[in-house]
């Protein structure tokens, strides 16, 4: 298949962000013209899906590229520190995390030392980092029968809809974005469980962003795991918990979410991490789900 603009299609999805890519595949080169149409496609719908995408590792690192520069998850980093990579690493492709349910012996299981098989809930990649990625390109290699969704959520909408009086309150604060636990909650390789909000580990990100291209705002809460976790900074942990726990029942509202399911082998999608959060269904852990995803353009969030 050859790239052309002129067949390039995107279909939306219908829903508050979102839209399928067709014309594309991503074993061939894309010139200058179709990756500016897939990254306007981009910027309008915040998540895009694309079919049937049989590629090799460095083909979906340069597809990444298109969007921006390709680097390695943070996570890597945990691993590193203690001198080893992950089991699954996938040779001289760092810039390739393998998201799967796989045990030591290569069998489906409940838990691993990554995501496994359960729930994953709503979060922003990479938010326990000073500059948390742009974007995340997932590319699904082999899927279950049932389980693992993926939802996405609209967060210009989750700010534009809050309450005229919430977003004066809001304006100006940061959180601090907790980097003790993975984004199933399992503690992360060489890190003491915090007891105390003081022993809460990572960066402080601002509640409300600019998105770099775009110029809108966005309501951004990154991640928020079992207490002690994240909180508003400089608040009292009774205030901080009262608006967090508000926002994050706003912000994560069905009315601004679009769910990818059932995962084909071969599908790929790109979310903006800048203004989408995702979250995935549990899978019952009998059957193998490998992913491979790629992740781009760190930045500092830009405070509203």
């Amino acid at each position: 298949m050859e790239n052309k603009v002129e067949t390039f299609e995107v279909r939306p999805t219908g829903g508050p962000l979102g839209a399928e890519i067709r014309g594309v595949d991503f074993s061939c080169p894309v010139d200058a013209a179709m990756a500016q149409a897939l990254n306007d496609a981009w910027a309008e719908h915040l998540v895009l899906m694309f079919r049937g995408q049989n590629i090799s590792p460095s083909d979906h690192i340069l597809a990444t590229d298109i969007f921006g520069t390709p680097v390695a998850g943070a996570n890597r980093a945990y691993y590193e520190a203690q001198g080893r990579l992950p089991a699954d690493a996938v040779e001289n492709h760092p810039e390739i995390t393998v998201v799967s349910n796989l045990g030591p012996n290569g069998e489906p299981v409940m838990e691993n030392d990554g995501l496994g098989s359960g729930e994953v809930v709503w979060h922003s990649d990479n938010s326990y980092i000073e500059t948390p990625p742009a974007g995340s390109f997932l590319r699904a290699l082999e899927v279950p029968p049932e389980g693992g969704n993926t939802s996405f959520n609209n967060q210009y909408m989750a700010y534009e809809t809050l309450p005229e009086d919430v977003k004066v309150r809001i304006e100006g604060l940061y959180t601090k974005q907790d980097s003790s636990r993975n984004s199933a909650g399992v503690l992360r390789q060489g890190v003491q469980k915090p007891e105390t909000l003081d022993d809460v580990p990572g960066p402080d990100h601002p509640l409300v962003r600019i998105h770099p291209v775009t110029r809108r705002k966005a309501l951004y809460l990154g991640r928020r795991r079992v207490f002690p976790s994240q909180y508003v900074i400089g608040w009292s942990r009774a205030e901080s918990e009262e608006l967090l726990d508000f926002l994050w029942d706003h912000a994560t509202q069905d009315r601004f979410k679009w769910t990818h399911g059932p995962w084909r082998p071969g599908d790929m999608v790109l979310w903006d991490n800048r203004c989408a959060m995702h979250h995935r269904d549990a899978n019952p852990g009998t059957h193998r789900r490998v992913m491979h995803r790629t992740q781009l353009g760190r930045e500092a969030p830009i405070i509203a």
